[in-house]
């Protein structure tokens, strides 16, 4: 899993706890602790797949754009981070079994890791997210 998933979910949870008004990628990227250029890349990405809008100008950000209990965390991963785990193989020696065989036989753990990463994911939503983080308040 990359930071982008999890920089996504941050940004997420922010603007579902400011539903009612716009906010910066600098207030975002602040919260987050990074630098707001990171930020803009995800939202960005958020915006495309639809989970935000934004406004430019004064007085301008982002807003969710959905209800919160429609977009899960899977919705999330598969935009920032499908694939992450598959694994990293370097070049082999295709006269040894093991070598010539490790990268498909981990390529097939890793993905059904992935799918049941994604079956866990689907269970929490955004809205389940913030009234965790309302809980730990």
């Amino acid at each position: 899993m990359n930071s982008d998933f999890t920089l996504a979910v941050h940004s997420l949870t922010y603007l579902a706890l400011q539903h009612d008004r716009m906010s910066t990628s600098d207030a975002i990227s602040e919260s987050a602790g990074v630098h707001p250029v990171r930020i803009r890349k995800v939202l960005s990405l958020l915006k495309k797949h639809g989970f935000i809008k934004s406004r430019e100008g004064t007085g301008g950000g982002f807003i969710f754009a959905l209800d919160l209990s429609e977009v899960n965390l899977w919705d999330i991963y598969r935009i920032t981070s499908e694939g992450a785990l598959q694994p990293k193989c370097p070049e082999s020696n295709k006269q040894c079994i093991v070598g010539k065989n490790m990268q498909h036989v981990l390529f097939t753990i890793f993905t059904g890791a992935e799918k049941h990463l994604g079956t866990f994911l689907k269970d929490y939503t955004i809205k389940e997210v913030v009234d965790l983080i309302n809980q730990e308040s």
